[in-house]
């Protein structure tokens, strides 16, 4: 579960890290009281979405006096924001974080998250906080380090230190930079949260080292433990595919390639997409329908993934144990007919019943290519998607 900046600073503000002073507004009616609550300009303003980016899509502004704050407020509340990581419509802007404005000294990123190939979680760290660390990653990698830190044990403090050391945070606030690392991680397990992201982390000249802005991305798994995070729970939290997943009852994540992914399995999902990359495509999605979907959850499922624009090509891969491969050759020949597919569709079936469910996609007359080998069948799926692409 995604919280919004404000709520993540609430969480984060209670557990020992410092974060800017400042009021939500969900409305321009609310303003007012807002401004003589912050005292004093300058302020700024940051719509309050699911989603990064925030910043070069004009969703926060530094505001003077008064007159600008009215102007700004009216024209971000009710906007549609639009940001690399939403939608090409935009997402509703419904509320306001308004904060006081820090003169900044030195900006700085930090965040835990899992890292699958290792097994454990990480610190991530970098002195160049304040962009996107998927950039920065990019262009510069050696500036993102990387700092295991075990499950059982937390981050020690002369981990900490280590880190503090390694981002050259100014001696007179290495001890507040420790502490604020010691909390964000001890926050990061006792939430059961899979991403506590804070960028920048912010040295400035008024209140010192603080999180000026924080992403926290709550376990699903681990909310049963936390029912004081109920309230947080919004349909606009996850996209609208996700939500439309969760009324299937399958498991979907948006990615920006444009070959579709349609498995049954967390681990086949990612043997498929890996093999998308190894042949020069990039997945659009990951969707798994889990072990137990029946016909209509594969053809809602199915009609989940082209609903995407990106989706120039679709590739099934179904392992066939308790969900049979008829019934899903039978679910993906109802979505076609229904919704009269155009995309290319590559079908690999293997496991129980699979000779039955070869036979009605070859007899369907759907054109539907069905191949029995899953590295082949990844090849052509992406072969057909840029074929697709440059029609």
């Amino acid at each position: 579960m995604r919280l919004l900046e404000a709520q993540a600073k609430k969480i984060l503000s209670s557990r020992g890290i410092p974060v800017p002073a400042g009021v939500l507004v969900s409305s321009a009616s609310q303003l007012p009281a807002a401004l003589r609550r912050a005292k004093k300009f300058p302020l700024v303003l940051k719509a309050q979405v699911y989603a990064g980016g925030r910043g070069k899509a004009g969703g926060i502004l530094k505001v003077k006096n008064a007159q600008e704050a009215k102007r700004a407020a009216q024209g971000l509340l009710g906007r549609r924001l639009v940001t690399p990581q939403t939608v090409s419509a935009g997402v509703p802007v419904k509320s306001l974080l308004i904060e006081e404005g820090l003169t900044l000294l030195k900006e700085f990123y930090v965040s835990l998250l899992i890292d699958r190939s290792q097994g454990v979680p990480v610190v991530i760290a970098s002195k160049e906080g304040g962009m996107s660390i998927e950039e920065l990653a990019k262009e510069n990698p050696k500036a993102v380090l990387r700092f295991p830190v075990d499950p059982l044990l937390g981050l020690l403090p002369h981990q900490a230190r280590r880190i503090a050391g390694r981002l050259e945070i100014p001696s007179e606030h290495r001890a507040g930079a420790e502490s604020q690392l010691l909390h964000l991680a001890k926050a990061f397990f006792e939430l059961d949260a899979s991403l506590v992201e804070v960028n920048p982390w912010a040295l400035t000249q008024e209140k010192g080292l603080l999180a000026l802005d924080a992403k926290l991305t709550l376990d699903d798994n681990g909310l049963f433990r936390h029912p004081e995070f109920e309230k947080f729970k919004t349909a606009d939290a996850d996209s609208p595919m996700e939500k439309k997943s969760r009324e299937i009852g399958v498991h979907y994540v948006g990615l920006k390639g444009n070959v579709g992914c349609m498995v049954n399995g967390a681990g086949l999902a990612m043997a498929t997409m890996d093999l998308i990359k190894l042949h020069g495509g990039e997945p659009a999605n990951f969707l798994d329908v889990g072990g137990g979907a029946d016909v209509g959850q594969v053809r809602e499922a199915f009609k989940l993934i082209l609903a995407d624009p990106q989706v120039k090509a679709v590739l099934v891969n179904i392992f066939g144990g308790i969900m049979k491969c008829d019934l899903i050759a039978q679910g993906i020949i109802s979505a076609t007919r229904s919704i009269r597919v155009k995309t290319p569709l590559v079908v690999r079936l293997e496991g129980t019943n699979v000779e039955e469910g070869r036979r009605l996609l070859s007899e369907s007359g759907l054109g539907i290519t069905s191949v029995s080998d899953l590295n082949e069948a990844a090849r052509r799926a992406v072969e057909e998607a840029h074929g697709h692409s440059g029609r």
